[in-house]
């Protein structure tokens, strides 16, 4: 049982970090012909493209993507509820869950790309597509963060402190949610 668990909790996670990184990037304004961001497109392109022909967007906002990784988290939440736990099947319940699990994946896949960024920061030499491509969508979070701490001495700290305050919001949202 927790085999099987465990294979459908990653499928679905590992996909909806595909459909938030196509709204990310989007919001960062990334290079969509960076072979990463290609990736990322034609992974979610089957859907997105005619959810946007019902969906439109919100200025900037792509809504039609927003609303496939909705739909992403409360699938995932429905099919955990009625397969692993027998719980009866509350649609409210499971859209309140599936934005708190799309919330919950956004904060983890930030982690993950600071992550990457600090290992690649490491061991890279630059000019890789995919580190070109972190940049882009953690630079937003990080130089705010840079021009109260900048770097000291050629030791850059606030991909750490940009972790440790992600550590702290997931925290504090575990608290104030519990621990769907």
């Amino acid at each position: 049982m927790s085999a099987s668990f465990f294979l459908v909790d990653t499928f679905f996670n590992l996909y909806l970090m595909v459909v938030i990184l196509r709204l990310w990037l989007q919001f960062v304004r990334a290079d969509f012909y960076n072979p990463f961001s290609q990736f990322v497109v034609k992974a979610t392109q089957p859907v997105v493209a005619p959810l946007r022909r019902i969906i439109p967007s919100m200025g900037a906002f792509d809504s039609a993507t927003f609303v496939f990784a909705l739909l992403i988290a409360c699938t995932k939440i429905t099919v955990i509820s009625l397969f692993f736990s027998n719980a009866a099947f509350n649609p409210l319940a499971v859209l309140i869950i599936g934005s708190i699990t799309l919330l919950k994946q956004f904060l983890s896949l930030i982690f993950w790309m600071l992550i990457l960024r600090a290992i690649l920061s490491w061991v890279s030499q630059g000019g890789n597509p995919f580190e070109y491509v972190l940049s882009q969508l953690t630079e937003p979070l990080l130089a705010p963060i840079r021009r109260i701490i900048p770097p000291l001495g050629g030791l850059d700290l606030s991909v750490l402190i940009a972790i440790i305050a992600l550590q702290f919001i997931q925290l504090l949202l575990q608290d104030l949610i519990g621990p769907f």
